[in-house]
């Protein structure tokens, strides 16, 4: 692999920093704002129903996110639930989209190494304003030459990104923390992956077909690319 590639992407969300622990978190307070309406320990299946039909509408993204937690709080209170607690709602989406960044483990050590042997993109999906956001406030911006946030991760997407890149599929390596988004797209596509798993992932992504996992490398945590790249 060391020979053949070229560009490293990495995935942001879980991969560079945290993120869906605190997703978690507001979804937790969403259940208590709303668990005088319906029962709390349904609540939180109840939202991700919610976002699975409003994410060809909206994306993804903690503005999304919001959307479908006020939408959520009407159906589930048959319209009932008052405007002070819409605006709690609303609080505590903006305190998530204000969190700062925390970065995992060894990323910046891993970025400064492979940096002078490789051109390094950040390729993640979700809000632009959002995205570019925790970008600015990780501090990570000067490691990557390049920046793709993508509307979704499909096969697709990809396809335009390498031809973007100006390279071949066999020339690109992403590394990411989800077998949907960040693995299957890219090796059906003839690229490599590096798949770097995170304690906590969002539902939707573990919606996946069956893989072989002969066609790309695991690693515990991320400083173990150093050993492969």
């Amino acid at each position: 692999m060391k020979k053949s590639i070229k560009i490293i992407g990495f995935d942001a969300d879980d991969t560079l920093w945290v993120n869906e622990p605190f997703y978690r978190e507001t979804e937790k307070q969403f259940a208590r704002i709303v668990s005088p309406y319906y029962a709390e320990n349904e609540i939180n299946d109840e939202l991700f129903k919610t976002e699975m039909r409003n994410l060809a509408l909206y994306g993804y993204g903690a503005k999304s996110f919001v959307l479908s937690m006020i939408e959520t709080a009407l159906r589930l209170s048959g319209n009932k639930i008052t405007a002070i607690e819409i605006s709690k709602i609303i609080e505590i989406g903006k305190a998530q989209l204000n969190l700062p960044i925390e970065l995992l483990d060894g990323v910046e050590m891993v970025l400064q190494k492979l940096q002078p042997h490789y051109k390094l993109i950040l390729a993640t999906k979700g809000d632009l304003l959002d995205q570019e956001q925790k970008l600015q406030k990780s501090g990570l911006i000067e490691y990557f030459h390049h920046i793709e946030i993508m509307s979704d991760k499909h096969e697709n997407n990809y396809r335009k990104l390498i031809k973007r890149l100006d390279i071949e599929p066999q020339d690109f390596v992403m590394i990411g923390n989800s077998i949907k988004s960040d693995i299957l797209p890219v090796i059906n596509i003839g690229a490599r992956a590096i798949h770097v798993p995170y304690h906590t992932t969002w539902q939707h992504e573990n919606d996946h077909e069956e893989t072989d996992n002969s066609k790309f490398i695991t690693v515990e945590k991320l400083t173990e690319v150093l050993n492969i790249l």
